[in-house]
């Protein structure tokens, strides 16, 4: 509340203030209540700089606008009361009607919320319709189209999102104003496994597994070459020149972390094993720590996230007949038309269906199709997919989410409401729409049915993961592999050793047992060595050891001087040599049980003969007569 004192003050200093400037800016364009420009005193054929105006644009601009207002306001006195016929699509949530009793339908979703806006704006009624295949149509598929509806004006107007399409726009003409981007989506069923990868593979990516698998191969001829090089340039012979299998292997065991046996000499061959060893190091390191980030906390990808995924996979996939899917494949100049192959091999299927959890139940739950399908629609399906599955499972969120969605669109299209050629409508609506659109009503009407929170996103986000066989399948492969190639290499070395048995067994039927083509004697096959005689009527059994039959071992070593072996003791059947040849000093106590004490290279022996004739020779110092005690009595 001022006091007198300060509006005194307030007053002295109003006087001395000047007069306030009442008259209007200079080129000023007055308007009345209608928003019709009201003439002014401005020539028309002022400078064009002094109008505000640039020099290219034309004289009659300001004529245009005052025609321009006149004509919208006799539209609005026109549409006033007026009666249209508006088309549209089954197209949930977007568009879509409802049959009533007496044979009308009602329009509801997004399209009728803006068309009820636009009725209450502009004071004007409407009927709905809805064509006969409830397709958009496209210049081969015309007939009981949408396109062909408000191409024939049928309808004065199409409310639907009705993508853009190149070829659709010699028929209908789409509104200025676009309503949003149209984006379709890939829904899949939800893999058990991440597409980056699986077990034991899941580290690297396969060029580096390729790039792995061809140094394993490269890197043994190498250093082989390498080493053989050296040598011959060098001359070292102190470096043994390893073969190419000990290389191979060695490279190998490395990749194992088995070692060698390998010992080079020469720095060079050192480096070279050194530096295999060193690269081996870090490969594993860095494949034990990215198997061990990947099988607990690894990011879920999905094996379908893009055009290309589902072109070069051929991978099956479902979309709306009629929709703009089908026919931005279909047209030559789209974006999709590399996929036509597919729709030719029987891999598209464009589904006469117009409710979504059908398609999803029979196509995608059920044979493994992918679901191409606009955003706001597929949101609205896994809500209330996750919804009804809720009631099944309240807390196993694998049960809640079996379906997964892509990340990359499939396709984007701007799209619009249409209207017949030559219609005036889009200049009346246009305007409204494009206000629509800035202030984000119709975002927010596309997605008002949908909680904040993301519904069954990629990644479930469970950090707690537990191995499964398939992250362990690649070692069942690998042992199975090794199984098999150790059976194929044994199936060969069978093979082998059946022809060449073969081989030898034709030569002594051609020459006759025992003989060459030469006259002079051969040693038979093993493989028939157990057939030969003994004597007149016993024949020994294939592959029989004689060892133990025919052969006698020597006496207890203990027992040879003792001097008292007589009778049929062990000793006994060892007979001395004869006497008198010269050759050796004759030892022990008697002439049944002695033998001859012989130096053969710098080492002492006793010599005696068993009962086939044979010479056995039996050390005479102690460690060697250690040895030969614990062999023939241990």
């Amino acid at each position: 509340m001022a006091t007198g004192i300060e509006l005194l003050v307030a007053a002295a200093l109003c006087v001395a203030c000047p007069a306030l400037n009442e008259s209007l800016p200079a080129n000023l364009i007055q308007v009345d209540s209608d928003n019709v420009p009201l003439p002014t005193e401005q020539p028309i054929d002022m400078e064009a700089s002094d109008a505000g105006l640039d020099e290219d644009v034309p004289a009659e601009t300001l004529e245009t606008l005052i025609n321009k207002k006149i004509k919208l306001r006799e539209m609005r006195d026109w549409i006033g009361g007026k009666h249209l016929r508006i088309a549209t699509l089954e197209d949930y949530p977007l568009s879509y009607t409802e049959l009533l009793e007496n044979g009308s339908r009602i329009g509801h979703g997004v399209s009728f919320q803006i068309i009820d806006f636009l009725k209450k704006k502009f004071n004007f009624t409407y009927e709905v319709y809805v064509p006969q295949d409830n397709i958009i149509g496209s210049p081969t598929d015309f007939d009981r189209s949408l396109i062909e509806m408000v191409n024939k004006s049928v309808v004065d107007l199409a409310a639907a999102f009705i993508p853009s399409l190149s070829e659709q726009r010699k028929f209908v003409y789409y509104s200025t104003t676009t309503l949003d981007e149209g984006e379709w989506i890939m829904v899949m069923q939800r893999p058990r496994e991440s597409a980056s990868g699986s077990g034991l593979l899941a580290p690297f990516e396969f060029w580096v597994w390729i790039l792995i698998l061809v140094s394993l191969l490269a890197v043994g001829p190498i250093i082989y070459v390498l080493i053989i090089l050296r040598n011959r340039l060098t001359g070292d012979s102190n470096q043994q020149p390893y073969s190419l299998g000990h290389c191979a292997w060695f490279v190998y065991g490395a990749l194992m972390k088995q070692g060698s046996t390998l010992s080079p000499i020469a720095d060079s061959t050192r480096l070279l094993f050194a530096t295999w060893w060193i690269f081996i190091t870090i490969l594993t390191s860095f494949y034990t720590a990215n198997l061990t980030a990947f099988l607990t906390l690894s990011k879920f990808t999905l094996p379908y996230n893009t055009v290309n995924d589902i072109l070069t996979k051929n991978k099956h996939f479902v979309s709306m007949r009629g929709g703009g899917v089908e026919y931005a494949i279909r047209t030559t100049n789209e974006s999709l038309s590399m996929l036509n192959r597919m729709i030719l091999n029987n891999y598209a299927v464009f589904s006469d269906e117009t409710n979504d959890t059908f398609n999803l139940q029979n196509y995608v739950e059920r044979n493994g199709y992918v679901f191409v399908r606009d955003r706001p629609a597929i949101n609205i399906m896994l809500y209330q997919d996750y919804l009804y599955r809720k009631t099944i499972s309240f807390s196993d969120e694998k049960i809640h989410c079996p379906f997964a969605m892509a990340k990359e669109p499939f396709l984007k299209k701007k799209r619009t409401f249409a209207y017949p050629i030559g219609s005036n409508l889009s200049q009346l609506f246009d305007p409204e729409l494009l206000n629509l659109v800035e202030s984000g009503i119709v975002k927010h009407l596309s997605a008002k049915d949908l909680p904040s929170a993301e519904i069954c996103p990629q990644d479930l986000g469970g950090t707690e993961r537990q191995l499964r066989n398939g992250d362990l399948m690649m070692t069942y492969y690998i042992m199975l592999a090794g199984f098999a190639t150790s059976l194929a290499v044994f199936t060969t070395e069978l093979l082998f050793r059946y022809v060449n048995s073969r081989q030898e067994a034709n030569k002594w039927a051609r020459h006759g047992v025992g003989r060459t083509p030469n006259g002079q004697s051969v040693a038979p096959s093993r493989w028939l060595r157990g057939w030969r005689r003994q004597d007149s009527g016993n024949r020994q059994l294939l592959g029989a050891s004689t060892h133990g039959q025919n052969v006698t071992p020597p006496p207890p070593y203990q027992s040879i001087f003792s001097g008292n072996g007589h009778g049929d003791s062990l000793a006994n059947r060892w007979r001395r040599p004869p006497i008198g040849n010269g050759n050796g000093v004759l030892l022990g106590g008697g002439a049944s049980d002695s033998g001859v004490r012989r130096l053969i290279n710098g080492r002492d022996y006793m010599v005696y003969r068993n009962s086939n004739g044979q010479s056995q020779l039996v050390p005479v110092r102690s460690p060697s007569a250690a040895l030969f005690q614990y062999t023939y009595t241990e």
